[in-house]
């Protein structure tokens, strides 16, 4: 069995390190506490998950939080602070981050045009700035299952109307998998079976990496 050549990962299609970049918005305690439209640990989960891929795969983070230096809000949740460590974080008074002058300028100096989303929650502070992306010609992407929202219904809607607007929708597992893209790429993949192991799906993946050895 032979790889095709690489293609050309600053243009290609799909995701690649090469051609995106992560945005964190708000995963910060009171956010976290208020998401009743999924398991709140299985969020953190993947959001942790989610900054970890971005980590090992190179890509360019924006981490961005609401009301810290006000006063108002505590800083992120400690597990996504530990993976983001080092970091910077854009803090905002903005509900709608894309209308904060530091954290589009963050965007922009990123040099992607694909932009993973992810943020708490799904029908404000996710929707909102991933409408205002594809206004400004952005490829959107958002991590579905990494993001959260004050009931199920806001946050399905929030998402329809994303995706209406031309965004699209992945998940935790697919990233990981866009992201790794050849079992040949033999760097990253203790990283991309640890990603599993983070986010509680082990066994399929160690499994299929035995039989590609």
């Amino acid at each position: 069995m032979t790889s095709e050549t690489i293609r050309n990962p600053a243009g290609d299609h799909l995701l690649t390190p090469q051609n995106s970049a992560l945005i964190v918005i708000d995963y910060q305690p009171v956010q976290v506490n208020s998401i009743a439209s999924m398991d709140r640990q299985l969020l953190i989960n993947n959001i942790v998950g989610v900054s970890k891929a971005a980590v090992v795969y190179g890509l360019p983070i924006v981490h961005s939080t609401v009301n810290v230096k006000t006063g108002l809000n505590q800083p992120p949740i400690p597990q996504l602070r530990q993976v983001l460590d080092g970091h910077a974080t854009v803090d905002r008074t903005t509900i709608n981050s894309w209308e904060d002058v530091e954290f589009r300028q963050a965007v922009e100096a990123t040099g992607r045009r694909k932009l993973i989303m992810t943020a708490l929650w799904t029908e404000a502070c996710l929707t909102f700035p991933a409408l205002d992306a594809l206004a400004a010609g952005y490829e959107v992407y958002v991590v579905a299952d990494a993001v959260g929202g004050t009931s199920a219904a806001a946050h399905e809607m929030a998402l329809r109307r994303i995706e209406q607007a031309g965004g699209r929708m992945i998940s935790t597992v697919q990233l990981f998998c866009e992201l790794q893209r050849d079992w040949q790429r033999s760097a990253t993949v203790p990283a991309f079976i640890d990603l599993f192991v983070s986010t509680g799906g082990t066994a399929g993946i160690q499994f299929a990496y035995d039989r590609a050895q």
